[in-house]
């Protein structure tokens, strides 16, 4: 049993202490799963990885966690849903919606569309295929909306690494479809 996993018992338990020994080793692995991810957003975001964990950690409050891999699922899903919201708001009329942008210093130079419409297409086809295949979903949001490797998504998962490559090349292939669609 993990660390994680001790401590998160603890805590169902009734143990106050525990908390405060959790945040160490959740906050440093979820600021690194917080920073690959953000080092992958465009150029210009306003969110730093920091307070992309501070928002998870704010919105998994006072939840029970069976184990490792259900929090750092939690997790997933908490960074998963700030991200989409973040697209949500920069997309919507009242923020330009999807006017063209331009660079104030270089008026002739026009900003490249951001990501925010790669990332609310995935949304859409991810709960598609979560109603079809939940692990494969759930693979999905661990690899690109927190950025962990195969393995790292394999181990919270429970599953092989190769099993994880099978599930990750099907769902990148049918979330591709259902984009394209």
């Amino acid at each position: 049993m993990s660390e994680v996993t001790r401590l998160l018992n603890a805590i169902q338990q009734g143990d106050a202490c525990a908390g405060e020994k959790l945040l160490p080793f959740v906050y440093t692995e979820l600021r690194q799963l917080a920073h690959a991810k953000m080092a992958r957003e465009q150029p210009g975001q306003t969110l730093q990885a920091t307070a992309l964990v501070h928002e998870a950690w704010m919105r998994l409050g006072d939840q029970c966690f069976e184990n490792r891999a259900h929090f750092f699922s939690a997790a997933a899903e908490a960074m998963r849903r700030i991200l989409i919201e973040g697209a949500r708001r920069k997309s919507a009329a009242r923020h330009g919606g999807n006017a063209e942008h331009v660079d104030a210093a270089e008026v002739e130079i026009v900003i490249p569309v951001g990501k925010d419409d790669e990332v609310l297409a995935v949304h859409e086809a991810l709960d598609a295929l979560a109603a079809r295949d939940p692990r494969k979903a759930e693979l999905v949001k661990l690899r690109y909306f927190v950025g962990l490797t195969i393995e790292e998504a394999a181990e919270i998962l429970g599953i092989s690494a190769p099993t994880a490559k099978r599930d990750w090349a099907y769902a990148r292939a049918w979330i591709y479809r259902a984009i394209m669609s």
